[in-house]
């Protein structure tokens, strides 16, 4: 693409050295920049893209966007512009010519919940003949494509050439989890989101927003955004959700439990096995069953049957789709080696996540809960004695581990998780090694006790400050019951 066609809809302050050159592709990272490509300087939370100008300079670039001039050791197009990021996503969609446009795209954003609801309604979709193209934690994802996720929103380039390849695989929906990153970077600016799902905001990433007010402004941010014939699907539930639903202008569906929503679950009838309850609808009512358990998951299917109902999905298709989806990669899915107890693994990461799934098993069964979890480094700190006094307040005993510690002291993580445990509590033990806590853990239960290991829920590594290896929950967890001697 010509680089004048490039920027035509760029808000720019200044140009330099303008010609209407070819441009081959676009990258903010130096070290991927190939002869004429445009390089986006773009700061980050420990680099700034302006300091590696001359670097893509050098190895051919033809033209830079950047936020203040650069003195450049080659000749090359320069765009000054007010901010780096959102221009990023600006000639990103140019690029690769718009391909939202093509799709129906719907996001989901929240603190928990947004990976079950994006395979919820992949499968919805599915049953109704729509396949689907899909960014999020676990993985991106088109057909049979299978694409390794660096984010869970990916960059604006990255992001727009999945879509790009969703509309040349002919597929008319594209569901993309939006996190509170990828808003305030700017990188699905671009994208015309057919609809936007909030599932609930709790205490996360406030080492990056700074105030769970700042937090919120992200997310909010998805639904300001939102066109008139757009929908905003909100958990009424949520006293985040209500805030939301004052500040939009599009069209709006509420979901819930216990407030009057459009969409509402009623006669709930929950078990360790399966979820069964009745889903009202203003076009009629719908019986779940579905092996997903827990009161979260009740609100995770009505997230996704909101979303298929705004569609038009068929009443029947909803419900086959829902019942069919028989779990998500790490999210409580279970392991069963033939163990005389029942064994979850979680992505838990968080206080509020930690406690609604304990509190799940707490309202299901009145079995010994066994739990194995830490906390990432280079994270928010103030969350991990919250998570220590959740973790010892709703399980019968704790084995306290190793998650991600980066570049942290893993004792160091450990002592501010023991810090929040209520004086008296002994119920948990430290064990540094999560292979270890692990088979402790396993060894530790007994006939119908229920142990769950979280925090890791899907990943397949764990990562130190000098190193990464390899560590899957669910493969280790399955290996140490079969009895194996192979050793991560």
């Amino acid at each position: 693409m010509k680089l004048k066609q490039l920027i035509k809809d760029l808000n720019y302050e200044r140009l330099e050295n303008l010609t209407d050159c070819r441009i081959k592709g676009i990258s903010c990272n130096s070290q991927e920049v190939r002869p004429g490509y445009l390089f986006v300087a773009v700061r980050g939370q420990s680099l700034d893209g302006h300091e590696y100008a001359n670097h893509a300079v050098e190895k051919g670039a033809a033209a830079i966007i950047a936020q203040r001039n650069l003195r450049l050791k080659k000749k090359a197009a320069k765009i000054i512009v007010k901010d780096s990021s959102a221009a990023l996503a600006c000639v990103s969609a140019a690029f690769f010519n718009h391909p939202a446009k093509r799709l129906k795209v719907i996001g989901i954003t929240g603190t928990n919940g947004k990976t079950t609801v994006s395979y919820l309604i992949e499968r919805i979709l599915a049953c109704a003949g729509y396949p689907a193209g899909v960014t999020g934690t676990v993985n991106y994802r088109v057909g049979e494509k299978l694409y390794q996720a660096v984010n869970t929103t990916p960059q604006a380039v990255i992001l727009q050439s999945f879509l790009r390849k969703v509309v040349l695989a002919k597929v008319k929906y594209a569901i993309i989890e939006v996190s509170s990153h990828a808003l305030s970077q700017h990188r699905v600016d671009s994208l015309d989101f057919s609809s936007a799902i909030f599932t609930n905001l709790s205490r996360e990433h406030l080492d990056y927003h700074g105030s769970l007010t700042n937090y919120f402004s992200c997310k909010l941010s998805l639904f300001r955004k939102l066109t008139p014939r757009a929908w905003a699907i909100v958990n009424l539930d949520q006293p985040y959700g209500r805030k939301i639903i004052k500040k939009i202008k599009s069209r709006l569906i509420t979901y819930g439990i216990d407030r009057p929503a459009q969409i509402r679950a009623r006669d709930l009838r929950l078990s360790i096995e399966k979820s069964c309850f009745r889903v009202v609808t203003p076009g009629g009512n719908i019986d779940i069953e579905s092996p997903l358990i827990g009161r979260h998951n009740v609100y995770n299917i009505l997230a996704a049957t909101s979303a298929a109902f705004v569609e038009g999905i068929d009443f029947s298709h909803i419900k086959k789709g829902i019942k069919t989806c028989s779990f998500v990669p790490g999210r409580l899915q279970r392991i069963d080696c033939g163990q005389n107890f029942d064994l979850f693994v979680d992505y838990a990461h968080t206080e509020d996540a930690l406690a609604q799934i304990l509190n799940t098993f707490r309202d299901v069964s009145k079995r010994r809960i066994i739990l194995v979890f830490g906390c990432g480094g280079d994270r928010d700190k103030a969350k991990r004695p919250k998570m220590g006094k959740a973790a010892t307040g709703g399980s019968d005993f704790v084995f306290i581990t190793s998650d991600n510690p980066r570049s942290e002291d893993p004792n160091q993580i450990i002592s501010d998780i023991v810090r929040g445990i209520a004086k008296g509590k002994n119920n948990y033990k430290v064990i540094l090694d999560r292979y270890q806590a692990i088979v402790q853990a396993l060894s530790y239960a007994q006939a119908e006790d229920i142990v769950v290991i979280a925090g890791k829920g899907h990943e397949s590594t764990q990562v130190f400050a000098d190193k990464v290896v390899s560590f899957n929950d669910r493969e280790v967890a399955e290996k140490i019951l079969l009895n194996t001697k192979t050793r991560y």
